[in-house]
């Protein structure tokens, strides 16, 4: 049985009252919603009760959802809205905290490229890792929100172009406009990095 039909036969046991059947899910896939929005919240604290707060909802709407996309890209996007709900509220600006650009457990573009670096480390190469992953910090920091969710959902979760459409209720064409506009201006900001660095690029 696939990934897909052990969540289907979940939710369809959580629908007629199953409440375990739904707390099964909610253990599959609660590390997956907090990383997602520990990389959407300033304050850490938050990650778990905006983490939670998603799986109410998601229980609440569980009569509406009928199965056209997978549980988990559709849980995706009530733990996104919630999370912009709380931002907005709090008047804060989107974030992706530094240190999950430093951590290994990812395997986004910066982890890969400071592992490059472990057989040789240096203090010099350890400190031009620690640059790039500053910049890329900064530079996705500075996208727009549509922007960053976005690259967060390509690049660190590892979402589809077709999930990343469904989690943000758009065309592919335009996910595929704004990672690559998310894309070229992490280049841009990085460049002036890279092109010091043995000739690397973005």
């Amino acid at each position: 049985m696939s990934d897909a039909d052990a969540d289907a036969l979940l939710v369809e046991r959580a629908k007629r009252g199953d409440t375990r059947a739904f707390e099964m899910l909610v253990v599959k896939y609660q590390r997956r919603i907090e990383r997602l929005v520990g990389r959407m919240v300033r304050d850490a604290d938050q990650v778990q009760d905006i983490a939670q707060e998603s799986f109410i909802r998601a229980y609440r709407a569980l009569p509406q959802f009928r199965g056209e996309s997978a549980f988990y890209t559709w849980l995706y996007r009530i733990a996104v809205n919630t999370a912009k709900k709380a931002l907005v509220e709090q008047k804060r600006d989107l974030l992706v905290p530094e240190s999950t650009l430093g951590s290994g457990d990812d395997g986004d573009e910066t982890s890969r490229a400071e592992n490059e670096l472990s057989d040789g480390e240096t203090p010099e190469a350890v400190l031009a890792s620690k640059e790039i992953a500053a910049a890329v910090n900064a530079a996705i920091e500075a996208l727009s929100e549509d922007l960053r969710q976005a690259i967060t959902l390509r690049e660190i979760e590892g979402l589809s172009y077709e999930e990343i459409a469904d989690v943000m209720n758009c065309p592919i064409g335009t996910v595929r406009s704004r990672i690559f506009r998310a894309r070229e201006a992490i280049a841009a900001r990085l460049r002036p990095l890279l092109d010091t660095r043995d000739g690397r690029r973005w």
